[in-house]
């Protein structure tokens, strides 16, 4: 044989060889995966303290805001909403609301009467993540609550189904 057929004869052997020795050194393994619901939603602390103690002669009492607190929300799904609700009843003539800065996409119900039954206070939420949303509140009273001893409700936000 010429040198030539004889390199060519040994190269292919050679390749031959690697490629059982590739097939023989194979390991594979099955990846199970998932991706679950994720739905976080937090607040950045309490807000102030709401004190109705003015008023303009022969007007109601002035209600009192506070802007100083905010959420953030992540969701990977689709519909959904923030409601909220108080722990217990406002008293008499005393209205608490909460208005809620929506994210990207979704709606705020605005200024939502806040009671013991959640109420929608951002609808049409979808696979977000955002920060620093504003929550503002809003204490009113009518001159027949009366005089109101301090006291404090807690306010329970949830991300649900049903923000379309």
């Amino acid at each position: 044989m010429n040198r030539f057929v004889k390199t060519a004869l040994v190269a292919a052997m050679g390749f031959g060889v690697s490629a059982g020795v590739f097939a023989d050194n194979v390991a594979t393994q099955s990846v199970t995966y998932e991706v679950s619901a994720i739905n976080e939603l937090e607040v950045s602390g309490n807000p102030g303290a709401l004190t109705v103690s003015t008023a303009t002669a022969g007007q109601a009492p002035n209600s009192v805001s506070d802007a100083s607190t905010t959420y953030d929300i992540t969701t990977n799904e689709t519909g959904k909403k923030i409601t909220a609700a108080v722990d217990t009843a406002m008293p008499a003539g005393v209205t608490l609301t909460v208005n809620l800065g929506a994210p990207t996409g979704a709606t705020s119900a605005g200024a939502v009467t806040l009671g013991t039954v959640a109420a929608n206070a951002v609808t049409g939420i979808t696979t977000l993540n955002e920060t620093d949303k504003t929550i503002t509140y809003n204490l009113s009273a009518a001159v027949t609550a009366g005089v109101v001893a301090s006291d404090s409700k807690t306010v329970t936000f949830t991300v649900t189904d049903g923000g379309a």
